[in-house]
């Protein structure tokens, strides 16, 4: 079983990475990713990204590996590496992506932090990164899409007036993957056993090109009572697979 977990996690190629990567942080750490994996990004949309100003950068969460990791690489050499991922805290294990992670936890000992710590980001003179949906694409009723939007970002743009920029990433992972998500949840089985394999729907789709495509920045004033927060949400998701 042990030989099995390390073999779908890929350890033994990561730590050689991660050992050949140590000295790069922030940005060139994403270059450095770019590189092992042999991504290629096709960028749509470059005209919509300003040159000034603060932004909060929404995105579908397709992949899991490759999505955040060229879209933090796009967007950090377009700011001069003033970008940063609001993540799960286990990404700070990764110490050359740790510089550009704010991490967020809902669960355990920093769950009593979570909206000091967004609201940190929020007010920070960084571009921020966001996957709203939290979890990788699913497929239902044939269709793969992000689950439901969660409405952070739209509550945190408004407080601290950032438009938002809508991003389509463009990629799919196995049917292996959304299968054993879809059998999980028949089977009312509540850990993410899907995302164990992530790593290794990262090296599936290694050696491809991906379309990044940014679409136009949505002032903040948008965002009034017409719709509640998770309305709201949800509008700008539907703009982003319209991109």
């Amino acid at each position: 079983m042990v030989s099995y977990l390390k073999k779908i996690v890929h350890q033994d190629e990561i730590n050689v990475f991660l050992d050949e990567s140590k000295d790069k942080v922030g940005v060139d750490f994403l270059e450095a990713c770019m590189d092992f994996l042999d991504a290629k990004v096709d960028v749509k949309g470059l005209e919509n990204l300003p040159k000034d100003g603060l932004y909060t950068f929404v995105s579908n969460h397709p992949l899991g590996g490759q999505d955040g990791v060229a879209l933090g690489y796009v967007l950090g050499r377009h700011y001069d590496g003033k970008v940063k991922y609001l993540v799960n805290d286990l990404l700070m294990n990764l110490h050359g992506l740790a510089p550009l992670c704010i991490p967020i936890n809902k669960t355990g000992k920093q769950a009593k932090d979570f909206p000091r710590m967004v609201e940190a980001g929020f007010k920070s003179d960084d571009q921020l990164i966001m996957f709203p949906a939290g979890l990788c694409s699913r497929r239902q009723n044939g269709i793969i899409r992000d689950l439901e939007w969660k409405k952070t970002f739209i509550v945190k743009s408004i407080q601290a007036e950032r438009d938002v920029i809508p991003v389509h990433f463009g990629g799919r992972n196995s049917d292996f993957f959304y299968n054993l998500a879809n059998v999980c949840k028949a089977l009312g089985i509540k850990f993410n056993i899907a995302m164990l394999y992530l790593a290794d729907e990262m090296f599936k789709n290694r050696h491809k090109t991906f379309t990044v495509t940014f679409g136009k920045p949505i002032p903040w004033q948008t965002f009034d009572k017409s719709k509640t927060p998770a309305q709201w949400a949800e509008y700008v998701k539907d703009i982003v697979y319209k991109l």
